[in-house]
């Protein structure tokens, strides 16, 4: 890997460990602070599931629309993520952070002081793309400020971070709207964004270094187009169909799906053979470990962003749990995962990428345990009988995720650590946002007919495969962690 001089400006007071570039260190309140920016958007993309029973009968939105809020915030977040990455990379990434945190405050005051259902959707929308600004910066400033073992730590801390955000989310927002703050409702899960972007953007001017490209690059107009093309012909058909009907127009993005996806491909080889530099390079695919990461990263997105999505339903509007009782059921997968992430660095040093084949396994005996508890005990079914199986698909969960995501950066060169971590966070959030709109519209479609108990174990049986899939990749990894 050649190594690359990365320009510091505004240094935060030094820390040990040196950077990959050679400048400033990440100090341990600058990587606090890096890892806020990269919990809040992941934790707002799950926070609003328990709320939107509460949202639909203030508003009166309707299951279309409902289902706009959840899909407006992850399309422009899965759209714009390499886009942000490529502009932290050219005008600094600590520059970058500090905008998309500012308009990440902002954006969630407006959905919380949303008037209706429209203004809403709207504001979700502007939220997702100040999310998009933000979080490539936050793997990117940690591959550029670190090396070693201290990058290894780092990013294991991203991965815990990232995984317990995401389950931390849907517990954040039952609590929320259950307490109702000064009458707020719902509208609770945006405005707390609020008084953390306030926070983050203090600790950012004093703890986090700027980094950049030595070559920045300048945008490319044609392939973020053509990506955004596709991105949207896929995701945003899969996510509204089912409540809209399935009119034609969904038919026709799907179809453009393909053409796009191709049509994108082929100007960025074009890009790149011609000596310009490309939003999404072809030749960083010729890294064998971002290559073979990214595609495990697929099968485990869809089946977590689906598991979270259909779980919050089925015990909501299934088993009439309140939104806190809805949103604790999953404490234990938080905690479990927590720890499992944590003894990650050291379980991979002693068994290398192993560990991830590890938590596959682990994470089909909880799917299993789930499945056999709903079969049992559904109409039942407590919060004690999910537990087993939460806590067990949990833990195998975090020995997996932050694996990956060191793995798929593992080979990234500095200079190009803004397109890498867009990367990685695009195919994350296109995967989650996959598995609402299939695993979650499979789950919605089933429950009329063969009730939700059922509807719940066939959806949970699919993820289970998706997982036996994971751990059958898992196996092509390289023994040893780059």
């Amino acid at each position: 890997m050649s190594q690359t001089v990365i320009r510091i400006q505004n240094p935060a007071p030094a820390a040990t460990g040196t950077p990959s570039g050679g400048g400033a260190a990440l100090s341990a309140l600058g990587l606090f602070t890096v890892l806020l920016g990269g919990a809040l958007p992941l934790i707002d993309f799950f926070i609003v599931n328990v709320a939107l029973p509460a949202m639909d009968r203030d508003l009166n939105a309707g299951p279309a629309l409902l289902e706009l809020v959840v899909a407006g915030y992850g399309v422009a977040y899965a759209v714009l993520l390499v886009l942000g990455g490529r502009l932290g990379d050219t005008f600094g990434r600590r520059r970058l952070f500090l905008a998309g945190m500012a308009a990440f405050g902002l954006t969630s005051l407006a959905c919380g002081l949303a008037p209706n259902a429209w203004s809403l959707v709207a504001g979700r929308v502007a939220q997702g793309a100040s999310a998009a600004l933000l979080l490539p910066q936050v793997l990117a400033t940690i591959h550029a400020t670190t090396s070693g073992p201290r990058r290894a730590r780092a990013v294991s801390l991203y991965g815990a971070t990232a995984g317990l955000a995401m389950v931390a989310g849907q517990i954040l927002g039952g609590v929320l709207v259950a307490a109702d703050l000064a009458g707020t409702g719902w509208r609770a899960v945006f405005l707390v964004n609020v008084p953390v972007a306030l926070a983050g953007l203090a600790l950012a001017v004093r703890a986090v270094p700027e980094t950049r490209s030595e070559r920045p690059a300048p945008v490319d107009v044609p392939g973020t187009a053509l990506l955004a093309l596709a991105l949207v012909a896929l995701l945003l058909p899969l996510t509204e169909g089912r409540a809209a009907g399935w009119p034609l127009w969904t038919w026709l993005l799907l179809a453009a799906f393909p053409v796009a996806a191709v049509a994108f491909y082929t100007v960025e080889r074009r890009l790149e053979t011609s000596g310009r530099t490309p939003l999404l390079p072809p030749s960083l695919f010729a890294l064998r470990g971002l290559r073979r990461g990214l595609l495990m990263m697929l099968p485990f997105g869809v089946g977590f962003g689906g598991f979270m999505f259909v779980i919050a339903v089925a015990l909501q509007q299934g088993l009439r749990y309140g939104p806190v009782e809805a949103g604790l059921a999953l404490t234990p997968m938080a905690v479990t995962f927590f720890v499992a992430s944590l003894m990650g660095p050291r379980l991979v040093s002693r068994y290398g990428n192993r560990v991830v084949t590890a938590g596959a396994v682990i994470q089909a005996v909880g799917l299993a345990l789930l499945i056999l508890a709903v079969q049992q005990s559904w109409t039942d079914l407590s919060v004690a009988d999910l537990l087993p199986g939460i806590a067990v698909a949990g833990f195998g969960q975090g020995l997996q995720l932050p694996v990956l995501i060191r793995g798929i950066l593992a080979e990234v060169p500095a200079e190009r650590a803004g397109v890498g971590s867009g990367v990685m966070v695009t195919t994350q959030q296109s995967a989650l946002a996959l598995g609402v709109a299939t695993l979650g519209t499979l789950f919605l479609t089933l429950a009329p007919s063969m009730g939700m108990g059922d509807a719940m174990v066939r959806t949970l049986a699919i993820q289970l495969a998706g997982v036996v899939v994971t751990g059958l990749l898992s196996l092509r990894l390289p023994r040893v962690l780059g």
